[in-house]
């Protein structure tokens, strides 16, 4: 069965295609996985999504009259996951071995560092994977989308002091090699008494 009628193909980070995945579901399930399948954890979680999707089809089907009020915001929070976990990145190994973090958590990182300076607030992080570093840990490139507040009127200064706390986090609080880091305005914000972000 055919994850979708088109003839573009999904390939995951590890180079398998989300349709083989697919096929070789129940096979895996079976206790017959491939060497590959039984260490990739980009199949792995592809591969628990598509059950969840399978799982929420079929109570779709058994229950034809009445739709489980949840149905829907299961099936799409299944989907939304798979899409923000992105890329693993390799962290520092440690003595308990080789660590791995999805760019989803590490642009929260990021944009928390972004948002500590005053008078800016994060919008979009992107993080890309553009080599290894020398002790495995993933070497990156962000792109940084921020507001700056209209009451900033070192606008310049602000952004050389986000630059600084992204940097470090990168560095010290993630453990990643930061090749190059774009900061990019997308908006102008006026703040209020007691404005929260």
């Amino acid at each position: 069965m055919a994850v979708n009628n088109t003839t573009e193909e999904y390939e995951l980070p590890c180079g398998r295609e989300l349709e083989r995945v697919w096929e070789r579901m129940d096979v895996v399930g079976q206790g017959l996985a491939d060497e590959h399948e039984l260490s990739c954890p980009h199949c792995r979680v592809a591969r628990e999504s598509l059950l969840a999707l399978r799982e929420a089809t079929q109570e779709l089907i058994a229950e034809p009259e009445a739709t489980p009020p949840d149905l829907v915001g299961r099936i799409m929070s299944a989907v939304r996951a798979e899409v923000r976990r992105g890329q693993l990145l390799s962290l520092p190994a440690t003595e308990l071995g080789p660590i791995e973090v999805s760019e989803q958590a590490v642009a929260v990182v990021l944009r928390y560092a972004a948002d500590s300076v005053d008078g800016v607030r994060a919008r979009r992080c992107r993080v890309r994977v553009v080599g290894e570093g020398p002790g495995g840990e993933s070497v990156v490139e962000v792109e940084l989308s921020l507001a700056l507040s209209l009451a900033n009127a070192a606008g310049g200064e602000a952004l050389s002091r986000v630059r600084d706390r992204v940097a470090a986090a990168a560095a010290a609080k993630v453990g990643l090699v930061l090749a190059k880091l774009d900061l990019v305005m997308v908006d102008v914000y006026e703040e209020t008494v007691g404005d929260d972000r």
